[in-house]
């Protein structure tokens, strides 16, 4: 991309997260009955166009299949807005005698969405947001850009019908990482859904906001030897086939118990599997991985047909899924890795140990934290199962892809899908208009404290002279906030101390512009990180000498803003 199209992009991200922050401060003062209006008034209209946006969405990206796009709209639109419809994400949400819970919204929320999923997950996000009460900028990925463009106007001319701010929804146009990235990293962005590859995701975590990223998927999915075969076999089939595979929930691996290992390849055959001999399963590896071990973008979301035809192989007509024996887990076995496509790895073990130990290989390879699958007749097998993996969602007796997501679970349903600690994520939820909102908490004295202590007996004397200084310091820093429109106490109780500010308290000249008349300006007292964020955002600097008081988090954020000058570095 040239070096115009990639300042364009920027621009256009910028302005984009301004003007949506603009609205923010407009629509996070509706109350409940306006926002729920305004998310029904857009889910409404997203679910009359659920099938029109399946297949522009289909027909940009070459990905999966018109229908199952289509009813992965109408899920986002309708299952995930009817439920969280009675969500309260306004005001007082909940509250006993001692804790009194507020929510608040957080601001411009920046989604990335993926090509893989792409309407589906811009309507969901679109929901989730203006639900709690934030403002949205989306940024397409270039291959599906133009449905996903479609998909935020039906829901912007429908919302601002109903009252939402014009600019409340933003999507832009110039598909740079460029402008991703300017995105993530605006100072008005407030967090970030990060949806995509691994490098998107970790450039969300890094972008110095708060990011909510998933994940590859890589199911497994063991079926053990009390399983009903039949729907075992359908469930499996109906999830990695369904929309090609293109949900990162979708089953990649079958882990066989010995006992019922031949029934199974029986079952999948008559429901439309073809089992691959060694030769044409080489072939088809040789497509489904590149020589760098990467997944091959050709075959995601394709066809088992359109695999074969790539590979050189010739399968029965009417073949819904490859599935091939594999040998081990890992660079070598190319069946062994996330293929977003209707194929299968298949596995034999014996016993449930060694089911759940061959599951746990396959999502250590790739896959930590995100879905593993178990079909069983003993729940209390399956729940021992799950205790084992490192999976934010195990789903028994049912198709993992529809499942993990909760369409055919009691799950949270979402198009986000946190895979924990073990994906490095900062979530393990099903992602909601929940982690869009902080919540304050009024806490009321429940436990009376009831030790005496004074200062003269917490401190010894050598002490006091640096901590008068300090406290000095800090009520001049607390009386500038104050005066900056953050109420503050007229006095402040140390022990049998008693400190006093004055009407219009001093108001401390900490940020100064360069090259101003007088020149930098005498050097602070104290900074915080909220002091520098400001100054980044304004085009400031802020003068400090060897004296200056600065918080680790203000003193590792100017390190990256660069808007330190004086006579004293930040180490």
């Amino acid at each position: 991309m040239s070096s115009g199209n990639t300042n364009k992009s920027q621009e256009e991200a910028t302005q984009a997260v301004d003007a949506a922050f603009r609205a923010w401060s407009d629509l996070a003062k509706f109350d409940q009955q306006k926002i729920d209006s305004i998310c029904d008034a857009m889910a409404s209209a997203a679910l009359a166009e659920s099938a029109r946006l399946g297949r522009i969405a289909h027909d940009e990206t070459g990905f999966g299949r018109p229908e199952d796009k289509a009813e992965k709209n109408r899920f986002a639109a309708q299952d995930v807005w009817n439920h969280f419809r009675n969500l309260k994400t306004v005001g007082v949400v909940r509250q006993t005698e001692s804790v009194v819970e507020i929510v608040s919204p957080r601001g411009v929320v920046a989604a990335v969405i993926p090509s893989t999923n792409p309407t589906s997950t811009a309507i969901f996000k679109i929901i989730i947001s203006i639900k709690s009460r934030n403002t949205i900028v989306l940024s397409p990925h270039p291959s599906a850009s133009k449905c996903i463009q479609e998909t935020a106007r039906v829901m912007k001319v429908a919302g601002v019908a109903a009252g939402l701010p014009a600019d409340a929804i933003q999507c832009l146009t110039i598909t740079a990482l460029e402008g991703t990235e300017a995105l993530m990293k605006h100072p008005r962005t407030a967090v970030i859904l990060a949806t995509g590859g691994l490098g998107l995701v970790r450039a969300a975590y890094s972008s110095g906001k708060p990011a909510f990223g998933v994940g590859p998927g890589n199911v497994p999915v063991f079926i053990e030897r009390t399983a009903e075969i039949k729907k075992a076999v359908s469930d499996v089939l109906t999830g990695t086939c369904f929309d090609n595979g293109t949900i990162c929930a979708s089953e990649q691996a079958v882990v066989a118990d010995a006992p019922i290992a031949r029934d199974l390849r029986a079952e999948f055959i008559r429901q439309g599997a073809y089992f691959l001999n060694v030769e044409q399963a080489e072939k088809v590896g040789r497509v489904l991985i590149t020589e760098k071990r990467t997944l091959n973008p050709e075959i995601v979301g394709r066809s088992a047909v359109h695999i074969a035809d790539l590979a050189g192989i010739n399968i029965p007509a009417g073949t819904r899924c490859l599935i091939a024996d594999c040998a081990g887990v890992g660079r070598d076995f190319p069946w062994s890795f996330e293929k977003l496509s209707p194929t299968l790895a298949f596995f034999v073990v014996d016993g449930i140990n060694a089911g759940a130990e061959k599951c746990i290989e396959i999502l250590r390879f790739g896959g930590m934290g995100h879905t593993a699958g178990m079909h069983s007749a003993s729940r209390d097998a399956a729940i021992r199962f799950g205790e084992r993996m490192p999976a934010s969602r195990i789903i028994i007796n049912s198709p993992t892809t529809h499942g993990a997501i909760g369409l055919s679970t009691d799950l949270s349903p979402s198009m986000t899908l946190g895979c924990g600690s073990w994906g490095g994520n900062v979530t393990s939820d099903n992602v909601s208009p929940i982690h869009l909102m902080d919540i304050k908490r009024v806490a009321f004295e429940t436990k009376r404290v009831s030790r005496e202590f004074t200062a003269e007996s917490h401190f010894s004397q050598s002490d006091a002279p640096k901590r008068e200084n300090i406290s000095r310091i800090v009520d001049r820093f607390l009386s500038s906030r104050g005066s900056q429109g953050n109420p503050m106490p007229t006095s402040l109780e140390s022990g049998h101390q008693n400190v006093t500010h004055s009407e219009g308290a001093l108001k401390m000249a900490r940020i100064h512009e360069v090259g101003g008349h007088d020149g930098y300006g005498p050097p602070v007292d104290f900074v915080s990180e909220d002091d520098v964020r400001r100054a980044a955002f304004a085009g400031q600097k802020i003068v400090i000498g060897p004296k200056t008081i600065i918080t680790p988090a203000a003193k590792d954020l100017a390190s990256e803003k660069g808007v330190f000058i004086g006579d004293r570095g930040i180490d």
